[in-house]
């Protein structure tokens, strides 16, 4: 794994436009650096980061089985008890999942280590799945490149057939917070790959679903809505009023339920309690347990439901190193050892694999100059070249 150095593409602005970036003079598009690309050989992405993440989504099915009979599983996530029931039928009944993201610590040359899993709401999907692409062809056209390279990005041919073999009859409906852009943009892009595999689709914010007499859930034009992507945290909605409808809803959703198992930090000391010794993961514990001393003065403090980086916190020799800043905290927190992310030429890149459906299908690559990731990272894309 190498961090090369390249100049942008001559077209960068017409490209740009033509996908919808906003393009500034003299920065280019934000939260995308061409500037440079990381290079892997296929054996990294086989053996070190594919192999690793198919072993880790297998652990979390495993985990998802342990929940059917264990209850604690869903206490100690600090999901809502009354939603126990509705999160395990809808693993009990294995509710069809779209994708999620694996993110890792990763240097090309130690084992991948897992640092968290975006199960649920993962954005820069079409970064990943479409803009990179056009980035390799593009610079192998432009001779910046080998024309050799390739790249690991299977992600819209696999949402493509994902959404094909879903079965969905009728409406799909696709919602999220319509005045976040990244939401908004990763939205349209499944959109497309929903009407690329033939099925019908309307786009709607959260906030114009309604509900009926019935407690069913609706659109603007009062259709029944019956299955509904929706890039809205689970635990958002469990918490809102019109969460005591999802029972009488019967809307089928896409990340399903049992996702919110998944897509908490929570899952971290799970997985570390069930597979303890497993060279993907790091020790990781609920704050308060016994086993939590064990990380001595070096670990990471994490709420079970941060986002973007926010609220963590890295502690070195028993202090603070770096903290960020964030709403999130209330619910509870867990610490990780702690596994510095690489760096290159003062860059910290966090490895992410892509999974459709349980399977892996593609990479991206967020590198920031903190070893904390957050809203303010960059996309960087990789090639593969041996």
């Amino acid at each position: 794994m190498h961090r090369i150095p390249v100049v942008e593409r001559p077209d960068l602005k017409e490209t740009a436009l033509e996908h919808g970036y906003e393009y500034r003079a003299g920065d280019g598009i934000p939260y995308w650096d061409e500037t440079a690309y990381y290079r892997f050989t296929l054996r990294q992405i086989e053996e070190d980061l594919e192999k690793p993440a198919e072993e880790i989504d297998e652990m979390c099915l495993q985990l998802l089985d342990r929940s059917l009979a264990d209850e604690t599983v869903y206490r100690r996530l600090r999901i809502p008890e009354e939603c126990w029931d509705y999160v395990a039928d809808s693993w009990r009944n294995r509710e069809k999942d779209l994708y999620g993201r694996l993110d890792f610590s990763y240097d090309g040359v130690g084992q991948a280590k897992l640092l968290e899993y975006n199960a649920d709401t993962p954005t820069t999907l079409y970064e990943s799945a479409i803009f990179q692409w056009v980035w390799l062809e593009g610079a192998i056209a432009a001779g910046l490149i080998p024309r050799d390279c390739d790249q690991f990005t299977e992600l819209h041919e696999d949402l493509v057939d994902s959404f094909r073999a879903m079965g969905t009859e009728g409406l799909l409906h696709l919602a999220c917070l319509s005045d976040i852009e990244d939401d908004r943009e990763t939205v349209n892009y499944l959109q497309e790959c929903a009407q690329e595999a033939g099925l019908e689709t309307h786009f709607l914010a959260m906030r114009d679903i309604g509900i009926d007499a019935l407690g069913r859930f609706t659109d603007l034009e009062n259709r029944i809505i019956t299955t509904l992507f929706k890039l809205y945290p689970w635990e958002w909605i469990m918490e809102e009023e019109f969460g005591c409808h999802l029972v009488t809803s019967g809307v089928h959703f896409l990340e399903p339920p049992w996702k919110a198992v998944l897509s908490n930090k929570g899952l971290l000391p799970l997985l570390w309690e069930m597979f303890q010794g497993h060279p993907n993961l790091l020790p990781a514990y609920f704050e308060g347990d016994p086993g939590a001393g064990t990380l001595s003065d070096n670990y990471v403090r994490k709420p079970l439901l941060s986002r973007q980086g926010s609220n963590i916190e890295i502690v070195g020799d028993g202090m603070a190193w770096t903290r960020n800043d964030g709403p999130y905290g209330g619910e509870g927190h867990v610490v990780q050892a702690f596994h510095p992310l690489p760096e290159f030429d003062g860059k910290f890149p966090m490895v992410g694999c892509w999974m459709v459906a349980g399977r892996p299908a593609g990479l991206s690559i967020r590198e920031g100059r903190t070893l904390i990731t957050g809203a303010d990272a960059n996309f960087v894309p990789h090639v593969i070249l041996d």
